[in-house]
């Protein structure tokens, strides 16, 4: 059985704000995990991304948790408390779309956002699923704001 108490500990201290432990919490996880264990390398990289404080190194750990997303099953994450896989897609793409509009990457950006307002019809009608749909909202508002000011960078 797959141990995920070192992670949700690293997760835990992230999240009451200490960052720098966090980051060295999970960064110690993700180099302990096997690289087979495609739910563990996912949930890392999902946390480790908001933990850069470099974009690129923070774009670079959403595309690792993205790309970890499709072996994922359920009940790989019923130990974490997460019962439905397909609705940490959303989150996914709404991370690197949103790590990629601040790159300025306008098209690369707005994929994600098409491709997390394809997956909303997985998120439960709750707080999470609220707070998610609403990044994608926001999302589409800055991807339509800079691609405005930046023509020649959008489509």
């Amino acid at each position: 059985m797959t141990n995920w108490e070192p992670i949700l500990a690293a997760v835990t201290e992230a999240l009451s704000g200490d960052k720098d432990s966090g980051r060295q919490q999970l960064t110690a996880c993700w180099e302990t995990t096997s690289d087979d264990d495609q739910a563990q390398r996912c949930v890392i990289a999902h946390y480790l991304a908001d933990l850069q404080d470099d974009l690129a190194y923070e774009v670079a750990w959403d595309e690792r948790a993205l790309a970890a997303h499709p072996y994922v099953s359920d009940a790989d994450l019923t130990p974490v408390g997460i019962a439905d896989a397909a609705a940490l897609a959303p989150s996914l793409h709404l991370n690197l779309g949103d790590g990629y509009l601040r790159q300025e990457r306008f098209e690369d950006a707005e994929r994600q956002l098409h491709l997390g307002l394809a997956r909303v019809h997985t998120l439960a009608d709750d707080g999470y699923g609220q707070l998610i749909r609403s990044g994608l909202d926001r999302l589409a508002e800055r991807l339509s704001a800079g691609t405005a000011a930046n023509p020649a960078l959008g489509r």
